[in-house]
């Protein structure tokens, strides 16, 4: 059975997937915790750097983890544009909560740059971690960035990052670049049924049904097109 170690990076999270014989670090926290998260990988003989979207506070580590474990970085062909500039995609957000967080990441984004590298392996929905010792598959997770992916392993735990957020309570993702695909892979994810749910911000709880579907509107739209 799959174990995943939960690395607290301040108010971010890494995770390491791993089955005894060898691990994945899925996500790579800020520059101020790369020893923190070097020194676990080293414990679980992790072979693979997967990215859940290349904002700074996921993918600052990146090339210096992947040159210190001379291991390869996977991440989606969508969010290479990030890698070089974090605002390449525009983010936005209604709620009080979202826009405090929104002011502050577009501060970071200007200050704090990534080290620059090109991904090893690009991912896409699907594809199976079986290579690396681990099951698990990818899913496509779009709309808090146009690459966002998430983690399933073993249908049982979903490492999602920031498609969901629990920064101050459980929600849908505060920032989003596209909010129709964001909303649309908050259902995705409720609809995957009983999941432990691993937030890139926030502790991991039971997955739930995100987007409540407003079934007098839908009632509305049926009897409107009889």
């Amino acid at each position: 059975m799959n174990k995943i170690h939960r690395i607290k990076c301040g108010n971010g999270n890494c995770y390491i997937i791993e089955n005894e014989n060898t691990g994945v670090l899925v996500d790579t926290g800020k520059m101020e915790y790369l020893d923190k998260v070097t020194d676990a990988c080293r414990q679980y003989n992790t072979r693979l750097i997967i990215l859940t979207h290349a904002h700074f506070d996921h993918a600052e580590n990146a090339a210096a983890i992947s040159k210190a474990l001379a291991i390869p970085i996977a991440m989606s062909e969508k969010d290479i544009d990030l890698i070089k500039q974090n605002s390449a995609q525009k983010l936005f957000a209604e709620t009080f909560f979202g826009k405090i967080v929104l002011s502050v990441s577009l501060k970071d984004f200007s200050s704090r740059p990534i080290s620059e590298f090109n991904p090893d392996i690009l991912l896409k929905d699907g594809d199976c971690l079986t290579d690396y010792g681990i099951d698990a598959r990818i899913v496509s997770l779009s709309g808090h960035t146009e690459g966002s992916i998430g983690v399933d392993v073993e249908k049982r735990d979903l490492i999602v990052g920031d498609a969901l957020m629990n920064m101050f309570y459980p929600t849908v993702s505060m920032l989003y670049h596209d909010k129709g695909k964001m909303l649309a892979s908050a259902e995705k994810i409720g609809e995957m049924g009983k999941r432990t749910i691993y937030f890139g911000h926030g502790r991991p709880l039971a997955n739930r049904l995100w987007i409540q579907k407003n079934r007098n509107n839908q009632l509305h739209n049926n009897i409107k097109n009889t």
